[in-house]
């Protein structure tokens, strides 16, 4: 979530209402006030909504919201003349490139501080930290057209914003703050992206750091903006933001020609919606101009089709509409939740714990006696520390993510103890012995089931322990079973054991493989057990389980 500071002074200038208006509705639009200060509230904008990361934003949200300018704001783009080209060399590496020219900002010290709010705020929101689009704004009248987007050798040298001295692409990395901390995304490419004018100053290293030329101050009248990313609609939708934020504050917008392609365009989208699908999800009775006035006072544009539909005009910077029910939710907003009747659910029924919540619970305490201490690990996770760390091949079951927020968390863990593993990699400098435990969903094949593991460690923790504590949890759980060798690669050979119930392996235990340890660099040696709960007698299991289960 996105904590963002609201200058009362801008917002009241931007709204044309007082403060105290504006602090009682705001959390009426999907926002939490974080804090009241004397000069300024933060509130806490959701993710979904990146326009509202700026006062600009929220001052055009709330001006519709409180009625004081409805419908479809509209933002005219004219031709600048100005040029950029893209590098061929870009297309393994950063591709993607928006841009406009931003002309007659006034900028005083509550705006400009509003636009690098804004900045930053969507290079979390859009950007997943500068890793997908990072944005760059520089002072247009420093440097000159035509523009490129180049590969650069990474021993180009200029000063990066903040320094005084040039430093190499190279050098950047590993001096500037900014190099230090986004390090991470470029340097395993043989060549860096660049952008520089036509006399061939670097405006930007993106997505690492501005040039100090191009640094805007409260003095800069016109502005170039550059957008850079992997992902071309990202990209398109965090160039949109910006130039609406700032033609919000006054500012007139012109395209650059990119490739031969005028860009940003800030035309809306259309698409028709259903009046009766709207009313049955949100549970109104509205007509079609009663749903297109609230549309409009979340600033669509809206026009009555017939009786039963409504044709819809999203704005550019709406990028959160993907669905028609998502502006049937801005209906609800715009309708005002406070305003909705309190009813009583016409279903009834009595709520009792779920049996496979009881069988946890067991465990829980099972391993609380024996001095283990519950964690509570991700349920997000990747293949790396999943697979290839315990040096089990990868399953062709695994979940993996549509659109994963970072290469840290890719797929959903169908297995808890690399994920125990990690937490003692963490805590490895703490006090020994260390034991741990954690129960929870896995998800196996798009089946969701519970699964235990369990690890301790410290100089002297060995099989036998492991083995101890499995027999003690499984026979206070009522479990009949046998044990195998096992041929987990996860374990130490000849130290490691498959649990089997009726026939089926249902778990694993023994000494972790050395090669394990070092792969999450732990010093010591851990005893290690793994246990699928379907396996404890009581569990609720579907016919699907049972014959996995062999019962």
């Amino acid at each position: 979530m996105a904590i963002i500071s609201l200058s009362y002074k801008y917002l009241e200038r931007l709204t044309g209402t007082d403060k105290e208006t504006i602090l009682k509705r705001i959390p009426m639009i999907g926002s939490e006030i974080e804090r009241i200060e004397e000069d300024h509230v933060d509130v806490e904008f959701f993710p979904n909504r990146p326009d509202l990361f700026s006062v600009e934003g929220a001052a055009r949200a709330m001006r519709g919201f409180l009625g004081i300018e409805t419908g479809l704001p509209k933002y005219s783009v004219k031709p600048s003349g100005i040029k950029f080209t893209i590098d061929p060399k870009l297309a393994g590496i950063r591709p993607c490139l928006g841009s406009a020219i931003i002309r007659n900002v006034s900028f005083d010290d509550e705006s400009i501080l509003s636009v690098m709010t804004l900045q930053e705020a969507l290079h979390w929101a859009v950007g997943r930290g500068r890793s997908k689009v990072a944005i760059g704004i520089h002072d247009l009248d420093t440097i000159t057209p035509p523009f490129h987007y180049t590969a650069s050798p990474r021993s180009r040298k200029f000063v990066p914003l903040d320094f005084t001295k040039e430093l190499t692409l190279d050098g950047i990395l590993t001096e500037h703050p900014k190099g230090k901390d986004y390090a991470k995304i470029v340097k395993d490419f043989p060549l860096f992206p660049l952008i520089t004018d036509d006399e061939d100053h670097v405006c930007s290293f993106p997505p690492i750091i501005n040039g100090e030329r191009t640094r805007v101050t409260t003095k800069t009248k016109n502005i170039l903006l550059d957008v850079t990313g992997t992902d071309q609609r990202a990209v398109n939708v965090a160039a949109n933001i910006i130039c609406t934020a700032m033609a919000e504050a006054g500012a007139t917008i012109e395209s650059v020609e990119i490739n031969g392609v005028a860009t940003p365009s800030l035309a809306p989208t259309e698409r028709t919606v259903s009046v009766r699908e709207c009313c049955e999800l949100v549970g109104l009775e509205l007509t079609a101009p009663q749903m297109a006035a609230l549309l409009e006072k979340m600033r669509f544009g809206a026009q009555p089709v017939g009786s039963d539909r409504v044709k819809v005009q999203v704005p550019c910077f709406r990028a959160d509409i993907m669905h028609d029910w998502d502006l049937f939710e801005d209906v609800a907003i715009a309708y005002g939740y406070e305003n909705f009747d309190v009813q009583i659910p016409p279903t009834f029924s009595i709520g009792k714990e779920h049996m496979a919540n009881t069988v946890a619970d067991q465990a829980r305490t099972i391993l609380s006696g024996i001095g283990y201490l519950e964690m509570m690990p991700f349920t997000l996770t990747n293949e790396r520390v999943l697979s290839d760390y315990l040096r089990r091949p990868r399953s062709p079951h695994v979940l993996h993510l549509m659109h994963p927020i970072s290469e840290e968390y890719t797929v959903v863990r169908t297995d808890i103890l690399p994920l125990l593993l990690e937490m003692l990699q963490v805590n490895r400098h703490r006090e020994l012995p260390q034991r741990i435990f954690a129960t929870g969903d896995v998800v196996a094949d798009l089946l969701t089931t519970q699964q235990l593991a369990a690890a301790s460690t410290h100089p002297t923790a060995d099989f036998s322990e492991a083995y101890a504590h499995v027999d003690a949890m499984l026979r206070e759980l009522g479990i009949s079973y046998t044990v195998e060798e096992s041929k987990d690669d996860a374990f130490i050979d000849g130290r490691r054991a498959d649990i089997i119930v009726n026939g089926k392996k249902v778990g694993v235990f023994g000494e972790i493989h050395p090669a394990v340890l070092t792969a999450f660099e732990l010093e010591h040696p851990v005893a290690a057990f793994e246990l699928d709960l379907r396996a404890v007698p009581g569990y609720p299991a579907s016919k699907d389980t049972l014959l996995r289960l062999g019962q």
